[in-house]
């Protein structure tokens, strides 16, 4: 099977997608939230250093929810690049709020 190459665009979502994830993390370890979200730390990785930018669904699920992401938050970031997630400074968790 041959693999097409990734569009701009699909580059650039998984450039947002994973500077949420960092963010989300704080200064959580990466081993922690992979372990806890059944990944590898590799997987992690490369997702959050957007060197997989079209991560598996199930994948991206495990991990925000490990994060206390929701799925909805994860979506409106990585689909509205002039929008972001506010993360409270006290537990390093994004509130369910967009950034205006």
């Amino acid at each position: 099977m041959v693999r097409l190459p990734l569009t701009f665009e699909e580059v650039e979502r998984g450039q947002r997608l994973g500077a949420l994830l960092r963010r989300a993390r704080g200064e959580r370890s990466m081993l922690d939230i992979a372990l806890d979200a059944r990944v590898s730390p590799e997987t992690l990785r490369k997702i959050e250093t957007g060197r997989v930018a079209t991560p598996a669904f199930p994948t991206i699920a495990a991990i925000a929810d490990v994060l206390g992401l929701s799925l909805d938050v994860v979506w409106a970031e990585i689909n509205q690049p002039e929008r972001g997630v506010e993360l409270t400074s006290s537990d390093h968790k994004p509130s369910e709020r967009l950034a205006s």
